[in-house]
């Protein structure tokens, strides 16, 4: 339920590195997220260019529930988006580690990916 290879946030949100781009990581969010958010209706994200910042709101996720804060976990610049999610935010719900990428970002500083939390870290985070 949370792959081996990804580091996680206590926001819920994965890292994936690499990404898709040069010297960029793939973020989205945790199978445990899309589960508590319920069917997700609309992504709103960071566009390329962008400069995010660690720990601070960079888009939204809005479903049927609520809508929920997407957290930047790293500083850095965003280099690609999901654009599919415009279309089909339901991917968020349906392959939360795969098609369900929210965006991209080349890190400032690459080594904080490793200060992200395990796999076991993260679930020992999670309520019940």
């Amino acid at each position: 339920m949370y792959p081996e290879d990804l580091k996680y946030t206590v926001e819920h949100e994965w890292v994936r590195s690499p990404g898709e781009h040069e010297g960029a990581v793939r973020i989205g969010i945790t199978d445990y997220a899309q589960d508590a958010l319920g069917d997700i209706v609309y992504v709103s994200l960071p566009e390329i260019g962008d400069t995010v910042e660690a720990g601070s709101t960079c888009g939204e996720l809005e479903s049927t529930k609520s809508v929920s804060d997407v957290y930047a976990p790293l500083t850095g610049e965003v280099v690609a988006r999901n654009e599919a999610l415009d279309a089909t935010p339901e991917l968020v719900n349906n392959d939360p580690y795969g098609g369900g990428w929210l965006f991209e970002i080349v890190p400032v500083t690459p080594a904080d990916v490793d200060a992200l939390l395990a796999p076991d870290a993260y679930v020992a985070t999670l309520d019940g």
